[in-house]
């Protein structure tokens, strides 16, 4: 007896039609116009696009208003006397506004700071990356995070009562206590938890399968570490390095506490000295009324100290892409 088929045939189901996008090069449905068909898409694209317009619009502004003073203030005082000059009085009878004083004492306080912070940092990212075992990266890690998140204000008055007062003083009473040593040392300290947060990812991001290869052929754990993941790491080791000493050049309240308000031209770490940032916070106290070419002048120092972080954070978007390790 022939068997029937009792199967129950569904009716056929209409086929989504694709969106009026049409297809990619490679043949493939392009959905992206999906976007379009949602409001609530619609309205968050428009969002997220204003908070980058709004970053971008900030940057503008400040740009645009240090231009603005700033070209004020070279009306009256000249590019080269401002970049070349060796002494900086922004108030009194016979003001002088050479700016090399400033940059000297900044410059001075970050290669102290750097001195301290990358050595120390990149050593601190290799243990915790390649030595520490998981109990212990479980709190070196937090504990750097912690250092971090210390305002810079208490890093000031430390470096001004315990390094400056009880260390330095303690081996020479005739020291002044305000210094650049102190300062920068403590800078120093502070930009150890970017170096060593940064350089520890970038180590940890090295594939296995390269120090597994050198263990293959016989190199010892230092070796592993030195010959092959430092190396392998160094773009993201690089910006490390480039990104704190920004910071450093950046650092406000600690060399306005420690180091002094001296436009010293030196390279003696145990005078009193005066920052570019610590300039500005002197006169954005108000001290100086508004529209003075001393006023002006804190414009002409913040768009050189702008000038020279863009350029730290250029070359390190650069070193990256010029040293960066494809896998």
């Amino acid at each position: 007896m022939p068997s029937t088929d009792t199967t129950q045939m569904s009716p056929a189901q209409p086929v989504p039609q694709p969106p009026s996008g049409g297809t990619s090069g490679n043949g493939a449905v392009d959905y992206s116009t999906n976007l379009e068909w949602s409001l609530r898409e619609r309205i968050v694209q428009v969002l997220l696009g204003a908070c980058a317009l709004l970053t971008i619009g900030t940057t503008l502004g400040i740009v645009g208003i240090l231009l603005y003073e700033s070209f004020s203030f070279f009306l009256s005082v000249g590019i080269f006397d401002f970049l070349l000059g060796t002494e900086w009085r922004f108030a009194g009878v016979e003001p002088s506004f050479g700016v090399l004083p400033l940059v000297a004492g900044t410059m001075l306080i970050t290669v102290i700071a750097a001195l301290v912070g990358l050595p120390l940092g990149l050593g601190a990212a290799i243990y915790i990356s390649q030595y520490a075992s998981r109990p212990a990266r479980k709190v070196l890690k937090p504990a750097l995070e912690v250092l971090a998140g210390v305002p810079t204000v208490v890093y000031g008055y430390f470096a001004l009562t315990f390094v400056s007062g009880v260390i330095i003083q303690g081996i020479d009473p005739s020291l002044p206590p305000l210094n650049a040593l102190s300062a920068g040392l403590v800078v120093g300290v502070m930009i150890i938890p970017m170096v060593a947060s940064v350089s520890e990812d970038a180590l940890r991001a090295v594939p296995s399968s390269l120090s597994d290869g050198a263990y293959a052929l016989g190199a010892t754990k230092i070796e592993v570490v030195m010959k092959v993941v430092v190396p392998a790491a160094l773009s993201g080791i690089i910006a490390s390095f480039i990104l704190a000493i920004s910071r450093a050049i950046g650092e406000t309240m600690i060399v306005a506490i420690a180091a002094g308000a001296t436009a010293n031209l030196t390279v003696n770490p145990l005078e009193s000295i005066q920052t570019m940032t610590g300039f500005i916070v002197q006169v954005a106290k108000g001290d100086i009324d508004q529209g003075t070419l001393s006023y002006q002048s804190l414009f002409a120092v913040g768009l050189l100290l702008y000038i020279i972080t863009l350029g730290m954070n250029l070359l390190a978007t650069w070193l990256t892409r010029r040293f960066q390790e494809q896998y």
